[in-house]
């Protein structure tokens, strides 16, 4: 049903009328399904269908046929109805299948008088199996002339109107399956996240990384800077942590001699919501014996620029508004040098405390109340701030102070930083890697830092995990590790500007009960 809106200039009448005509069509279809039921032809009763031939195939196999030319073919179809156009005796129909649309022809001649009068009274939106011959229409589409039309499952609720789609976003996210039905470009975007953790694991796999399970739930929140999400274990009575990072586990593996490990998973950060944060997210965590950050940096060029030659087709992709050049040969500064090179201050000249935080205020830069003063927490803040924001191709800042690198292993050079990066592309950080700490003296040093943090307000920090200082004192070899959001590298892939659209089912405040959600 279609509502012309200027008949009302009432919001209010109109936003009445429209849910009076949503609860109308809703009934009518209710009344279509107890007919067919009372008449022995529930549709929920039918269990499969013989289908053996997809649109998008089809369409490809036969682009060669010449207006009006028909084949001998047979084919088995099924998917949703979305639109249906009935003249008379003969009737047209789109059916949407998983790989795209195609149309069908259907005659009251053909499928018999009974069958098609039931065809008539099929609705937008319910599924159909079909049968029928592979031709092109004097138009010249490609069409299936249909011997058999059946009712495989009723739509009871009526798709949005069909030239408006479904556009509110929030609802979008809400019914993802109505999002997905409406708008094919969104079933296009996972399609690319799916090739893309397909791609990566091949990767990963290609170079003899071992694929593993941690732990979801954990006595101790660790692996990251985080707030935990807290939930509780009945029969142990003990309040257990959801993961917010997979660093600790796997390195322990490194222990244990899986020199090459990795998982994808979920990780849980009970923090802000923004176009590029997520309370649930997905990351990739690798890590390599013998390796280094700088391995890491190959890997994350390597990743990124391979899927988007694989799955693009080019090094060439577009994002928030800017041209994104992928090509490998990516741009490596220190943070030292990326903070001279954006605000001209030198950290590198500075070695007094007192003197990095006055140089941070002088261009406008704020040290949190809980951080240390010190020249590391200063460098940082400058880039956090200043420098961050500016970054638009990919480009690896490297050599993080120690004070933000709890887990990361000291520069030989400079012992106030360490042997980290992050990967930066049009704003956004979408890797993160150290060479990883495994001196168990020096790490229980941060811990303990990190937990005086703690004690003055900061829930983010680190806390205390006795058995990882443990598995240190057995021997880590040196080792490279890295993790990498896979949602944002997602974002760019599908040019898509917040988190929301690349996540199938993100996070939403529960709706008012008395909220109504409908489309007309």
């Amino acid at each position: 049903m279609e509502l012309n809106e200027n008949k009302n200039p009432n919001p209010q009448q109109d936003q009445e009328l429209s849910e009076k005509a949503y609860n109308e069509l809703v009934a009518v279809r209710r009344d279509k399904l107890k007919a067919l039921q009372e008449a022995g032809n529930d549709p929920f009763q039918k269990t499969k269908y013989p289908q053996d031939a997809f649109a998008a195939d089809i369409k490809k196999e036969y682009d060669h046929l010449a207006a009006e030319e028909e084949t001998d073919r047979t084919v088995c179809m099924a998917g949703r109805m979305m639109s249906k156009r009935v003249m008379g005796k003969a009737s047209f129909a789109d059916l949407r299948d998983a790989s795209g649309n195609i149309q069908l022809y259907v005659r009251r001649d053909v499928i018999g008088e009974e069958e098609y009068a039931g065809f008539k009274k099929f609705d937008i939106g319910d599924v159909i199996g079909i049968k029928g011959q592979v031709f092109r229409t004097k138009m010249g589409e490609i069409s299936i002339r249909c011997t058999e039309v059946v009712l495989l499952a009723k739509s009871l609720l009526p798709l949005p109107e069909k030239f408006h789609g479904l556009k509110d976003q929030e609802l979008r996210y809400r019914q993802r399956y109505v999002d997905l039905i409406m708008n094919p470009e969104v079933r296009r975007t996972f399609e690319i996240r799916s090739r893309f953790i397909r791609f990566m694991r091949s990767y990963l796999d290609q170079r003899n990384y071992m694929e593993v399970e941690t732990p979801v739930l954990n006595t101790i929140a660790g692996g990251a800077a985080a707030r935990p999400f807290i939930t509780h274990h009945n029969t142990l009575d003990l309040d257990m942590y959801m993961r917010i990072a997979t660093e600790l586990p796997l390195k322990r593996l490194i222990v244990g001699g899986i020199d090459r490990v990795y998982e994808i998973g979920r990780i849980f950060r009970n923090e802000g919501m923004d176009p590029k944060h997520n309370p649930e997210f997905t990351t990739v965590e690798l890590y390599q014996a013998y390796a280094d950050f700088h391995d890491m940096m190959d890997i994350a060029e390597g990743i990124l620029s391979g899927a988007a030659r694989e799955i693009l087709g080019s090094y060439q992709v577009k994002w928030q508004g800017e041209d994104i050049d992928l090509t490998p040969g990516w741009r490596r500064l220190t943070m030292v040098e990326a903070v001279k090179e954006y605000t001209g201050v030198d950290f590198g000249a500075i070695t007094d405390d007192a003197e990095a935080v006055a140089a941070a205020k002088a261009i406008g830069v704020e040290l949190a109340d809980t951080a240390d003063k010190s020249w590391g927490n200063a460098l940082y803040a400058c880039f956090d701030q200043k420098v961050e924001e500016q970054l638009i191709q990919p480009t690896f800042i490297t050599m993080y102070p120690v004070e933000v690198s709890p887990l990361t292993k000291r520069s030989p050079e400079d012992p106030r930083l360490t042997e980290r990066f992050e990967l930066f592309i049009c704003h956004s950080e979408l890797a993160n890697a150290y060479s990883e700490l495994n001196d168990p003296i020096d790490q229980r040093a941060r811990f303990e830092k990190q937990l005086e943090l703690r004690d003055r307000g900061d829930d983010e920090t680190e806390m205390m995990d006795e058995d990882f200082l443990t598995a240190l004192e057995y021997g880590m070899p040196p080792t490279g590790g890295m993790g990498m959001g896979i949602d944002r590298c997602v974002m760019m892939l599908t040019g898509s500007d917040t988190i929301r659209e690349v996540i199938l089912f993100p996070t939403m405040k529960p709706l008012d009960k008395n909220s109504t959600i409908y489309s007309v």
